[in-house]
C-alpha cells in the first residue's frame, strides 16, 4: 500500500486516492509540459471505441479471492458485479412530472402543475397567482438538432430541475450523449441553479462522476433559448433500480452483500472528497443519483452542487435521505451534511442485503449511526475519513464471512507487542511447584490478565498528524513524563492536545494515575467541552485510566465510544473483548464475538487469539482452543507462546476434568517440535514442562489405569503407575537441580520422595 508523502503523516493511500489518515489527495509527481501547464488525462475522445457506458480500462488485476464469493481489486474493494448495458430506449409517452413545481417566475413561490378540486393536474397553463405561462412538457422534440451538433432521439426521463434528452452527436459517429435541460424555463430559481450546474460540472473530472462534455444554448421558432448541458451517456440502472429490481439476485448472484454496500460507499466517498476538495457539495447523494454501469458507477445528477459556505442559495435536496430541515435551516450545508446523506444511502442498500454474520453488522451500524448522528460535531470530518472506515468495516465483513486473511496496521493505533496471554504460553516457573501448599497440582489457570496489565499492554494512539507538537513529541523518552511537564509552560509548542495526551499515558505507565488524569483534563481543555466530548482519543484516554484502576465497567462505557467513532478499528474491539471477559458470565459469549472479529482479520492479533482461547477454555472446549492457537502464524513474537499453551492445554487438568489419552498423545506428539531451553545452565524450560506434564498424568491416571490408547515412550513410560511415579521423580530432581536458594532446593526434593514408588526389600 503507497504511504503518504505528507510529512508527519503516517497514512496510507486508500482507493480514493486520499490519505487514509490525514485526509489529503495522494498526487502522483508528473511531468510539466514547456508551456508551464500541467499534464491533466485527457477525456475520452467522442469517436473512441468503446464509447460510454462501457467498462474503463482495467487497472492491476486482482490481488485475491474466495471462490464463489467475488473478487477483491487491488484497493481492497469487492469487483462489482458485470450489469448488462440496456438499450436505453426513450420513453414513447413522456410524461410531467407529479406534485408539480414552483412557479418562480420573479420570485412567485405558487406551486404549479397541480390539480384543483379535483381535476388531473395539467402540463401547460398559466401560474393561478400570477399568470405567468408554464409548460412540463420536453422542450425538445424527436429529430430535432441542438446546436447544430445534437440530434435527439428522445426523452429519457425527467430529473429534479430539468429534463433528460437522449441524443447522437452527429459529428462523431452516433456517439451518444445526454441533454439536460430545464422542466420550467420560467423558474429563475432553477434557471440559477442550472448556471450553477454548468459552472461547477465543467470543471469536474474524476472517474466516479459523470463527465459534462459542454453546454449548448437551443431555441426554436417562438420560443425563448434554452440552455442544456451536454454530457456522457451512462447506460446502466441507478442503484435504487439496480436493488429493487427481480433481476438484482441473477446480477449478484444471489443477494447483494454488506461488501457490496460498502464498496458503493468508498466509491461514492472518493467523488464527494474530489468535489469537497474544490469547494463544492454535492447536497442530494441518494441510490437513485448513482449509476452501476458495467463494473464501474458514476454519481450524477448535480444540479444540487452548491459551493462551500453558501447560504444565500436555495437549497435542493431530498428530504428522506438529507439532515432535519432543521438544521439545514439553522446551520446551513456542510461536509458533514453531505456525509449524512451517504450514511443514508448505504442504510437503504443495506436493506436489500443478505445478513452477515460475526460482528460486522454492529459495525455496520455504527457506521450509520456516527454518519447520521443528530450532533454534527459527532459525525465523520471528511469523507476520506469515513471511506477509511467504510473499507474496514469490509474487511471485517470478508474475514468473518468468507474466512479471509485481510492483515492491515491501524491507521489510528501503533502495533503493539504484548500477547496478553494471562500465563497460558509461558512455562511455570519453579514456584508453581515450591509456592503452593497442596500436593495435587493445580488447575490450568484460564483466567483473564489483570485490568491494569491490558491497559498497560493496549496499543497507544498515534498522535494527530495536524497537532504542531506530533513530531516533537517523539523526540522526547516516554518513561520521563516530568522533563516534558517542566517545558511545558516555556515551551508555545508544547501547548496542544497531543503533548497533554502524552503525559497522560506517559504517568499511567509510571503508575501515577493523578497525574495522568490532571493531564487528561488538560487535554480537555484545550479541545473545549463540546469538541472534547465527540474526541475519540478523550474517551480512549479515559477508558485506559480507569482500566488502570480496576474500573471495567466504565471502561467498557468508554471503549464503547470510541467503538461508535471507529466501527473499522480493531483496537477498541480488542478493548471491550478484555472488558467484556473480565465481567464474565452471559458477557463471555460477547467477548467472544470481539475476539473473533480481531483474530479472523488477521491471525498474528496474539492478544485476540489467547482471549478467543480462554473463551473456549471456560466452555471445556479444548480442541476449539488449541485450533486457535495452532493458526498464530510463525511470523507471530509470541508463535512459540502459542505452541506451549497448546501443549498445556492438552495436558493439563481443564475444571476438574483430567485430558483424555487423546489429548495426551497430541502433547507428547507437540513436546520434541518446541525449541525449549535443555539443562540447568540453559534455563532448563524443557524440564520443567516436562515436569508438569508428568505430574498432571499421574494425578488423574484412572484406577483401572489409562488402558491401550495411552502415549507410551520415553516421556511418559508405559501409563503404569510406578514407572510414571519414577519419570516424575527424575523430572523433581532435575528441577531441583535449578534451584536458586536452599529452601527450594528442599522443598523440590521433598516433592522427588514424596512422589518415588513404594520399594520392598
Amino acid at each position: 500500500m503507497t504511504s503518504c508523502l505528507r510529512p508527519g503523516c503516517a497514512g496510507h493511500i486508500m482507493a480514493t486516492g486520499y490519505c487514509d489518515t490525514c485526509g489529503h489527495r495522494h498526487q502522483e509527481p508528473r511531468a510539466e509540459p514547456r508551456s508551464g501547464r500541467s499534464l491533466d488525462p485527457p477525456p475520452p475522445r467522442p469517436d473512441a471505441d468503446p464509447g460510454p457506458g462501457t467498462e474503463e480500462p482495467p487497472g492491476p488485476g486482482p490481488v485475491h479471492a474466495v471462490a464463489g464469493v467475488g473478487e477483491l481489486d487491488q484497493h481492497g474493494l469487492v469487483l462489482l458485479p458485470e450489469v448488462p448495458v440496456p438499450e436505453g430506449a426513450p420513453v414513447e409517452d413522456p410524461r410531467p412530472p407529479t406534485g408539480g413545481r414552483r412557479c418562480g417566475a420573479n420570485g412567485c413561490t405558487m406551486t404549479i402543475g397541480v390539480g384543483y378540486g379535483g381535476q388531473p393536474a395539467r402540463a401547460t397553463g398559466r401560474c393561478p397567482r400570477c399568470g405567468t405561462r408554464y409548460s412540463f412538457l420536453p422542450q425538445l422534440e424527436k429529430g430535432e438538432v441542438v446546436a447544430g451538433h445534437y440530434r435527439i432521439l428522445g426523452c429519457l426521463a425527467h430529473g429534479g430541475l430539468g429534463w433528460i434528452h437522449l441524443a447522437e452527436d452527429i459529428r462523431a459517429d452516433g456517439y451518444r450523449v445526454v441533454l439536460k435541460g430545464l422542466i420550467n424555463v420560467h423558474d429563475a430559481l432553477a434557471r440559477r441553479n442550472a448556471v450553477e450546474e454548468r459552472r461547477s460540472l465543467t470543471d469536474l473530472h474524476h472517474p466516479d462522476i459523470v463527465r459534462i462534455i459542454t453546454y449548448a444554448e437551443h431555441g426554436s421558432a417562438g420560443r425563448s433559448p434554452t440552455g442544456y448541458l451536454v454530457m456522457d451517456y451512462i447506460a446502466g440502472p441507478s442503484l435504487q433500480q439496480l436493488f429493487d429490481a427481480d433481476e438484482a439476485e441473477r446480477i449478484f448472484q444471489g443477494r447483494p452483500r454488506l461488501d457490496h454496500v460498502l464498496t458503493y460507499g468508498c466509491k461514492i466517498l472518493g467523488a464527494l472528497q474530489y468535489m469537497h476538495e474544490r469547494g463544492l457539495l454535492y447536497c442530494d447523494m441518494k441510490p437513485a443519483n448513482v449509476i452501476h454501469f458495467g463494473r464501474a458507477i458514476k454519481v450524477i445528477d448535480l444540479g444540487a452542487v452548491r459551493a462551500i459556505g453558501d447560504r444565500a442559495s436555495a437549497y435542493v435536496y431530498t428530504a428522506t435521505f438529507a439532515p432535519p430541515k432543521e438544521e439545514i435551516d439553522s446551520r446551513g450545508w456542510h461536509v458533514d451534511s453531505d456525509l449524512y446523506t451517504v450514511g443514508m444511502t448505504l442504510q437503504a442498500l443495506a436493506r436489500s442485503a443478505e445478513p452477515a454474520r460475526g460482528l460486522a453488522p454492529d459495525s455496520f451500524r455504527r457506521l450509520i449511526d456516527r454518519a447520521t448522528h443528530g450532533e454534527p460535531r459527532a459525525r465523520f470530518r471528511s469523507a476520506a475519513e469515513m471511506s477509511r472506515q467504510c473499507w474496514e468495516v469490509l474487511r471485517e465483513f470478508r474475514s468473518l464471512q468468507f474466512g479471509e486473511q485481510l492483515p492491515e496496521s491501524s491507521t489510528r493505533f501503533r502495533a503493539s507487542e504484548a500477547g496478553l496471554d494471562a500465563g497460558l504460553g509461558a512455562i511455570p516457573a519453579l514456584d508453581h511447584w515450591t509456592g503452593r501448599a497442596g500436593g495435587r497440582p493445580a488447575a490450568l489457570d484460564v483466567s483473564p490478565p489483570p485490568p491494569a496489565e491490558v491497559a498497560g499492554a493496549l496499543p497507544e494512539p498515534v498522535p494527530d498528524p495536524d497537532d504542531g507538537a506530533a513530531l516533537l513529541l517523539d523526540t522526547f523518552p516516554p518513561d520521563a513524563p516530568d522533563r516534558v511537564a517542566r517545558q511545558w509552560p516555556r515551551e508555545s509548542r508544547l501547548g496542544t492536545p497531543e503533548t497533554a495526551l502524552w503525559l497522560c499515558r506517559a504517568y499511567l505507565r509510571k503508575g501515577e494515575q493523578g497525574e495522568a488524569r490532571n493531564w487528561l483534563a488538560e487535554a480537555e481543555t484545550l479541545l473545549g467541552e463540546r469538541s472534547a466530548a465527540h474526541d475519540w482519543r478523550i474517551a480512549w484516554h479515559r477508558g485506559v485510566l480507569h482500566l488502570s484502576k480496576a474500573e471495567v465497567r466504565q471502561a467498557e462505557s468508554c471503549f464503547e465510544a470510541v467503538y461508535r467513532a471507529l466501527p473499522g478499528e480493531y483496537v477498541p474491539k480488542l478493548a471491550l473483548a478484555h472488558c467484556a471477559e473480565h465481567a464474565g458470565g452471559r458477557n463471555t459469549s460477547r467477548a467472544m464475538r470481539f475476539y473473533e472479529a480481531v483474530r479472523a482479520r488477521d491471525f498474528a492479533h496474539t492478544a485476540a487469539a489467547f482471549g478467543l482461547a480462554r473463551g473456549h477454555l471456560a466452555a471445556g472446549a479444548r480442541d476449539a482452543a488449541v485450533h486457535v492457537l495452532d493458526a498464530v502464524p510463525a511470523t507471530s513474537r509470541h508463535y512459540d507462546a502459542a505452541r506451549v499453551a497448546a501443549v498445556r492445554i492438552r495436558a493439563g487438568l481443564l475444571h476438574g476434568r483430567p485430558p483424555t489419552p487423546a489429548d495426551l498423545r497430541d502433547a507428547v506428539r507437540r513436546l520434541p517440535e518446541l525449541h525449549l531451553d535443555g539443562g540447568a545452565a540453559d534455563g532448563g524450560s524443557r524440564a520443567r514442562l516436562v515436569a508438569e506434564v508428568r505430574e498432571n498424568v499421574l494425578d488423574s491416571r484412572p484406577e483401572q489405569g489409562w488402558g491401550p490408547d495411552f502415549p507410551a515412550g520415553d516421556l511418559l513410560g508405559s501409563g503404569a503407575e510406578d514407572m510414571m511415579r519414577t519419570l516424575l521423580e527424575q523430572s523433581f530432581r532435575q528441577l531441583a537441580a535449578q534451584a536458586r536458594t536452599a529452601a527450594e532446593h528442599g522443598r523440590l526434593l521433598d516433592l522427588a520422595h514424596a512422589v518415588r514408588p513404594m520399594t520392598t526389600f
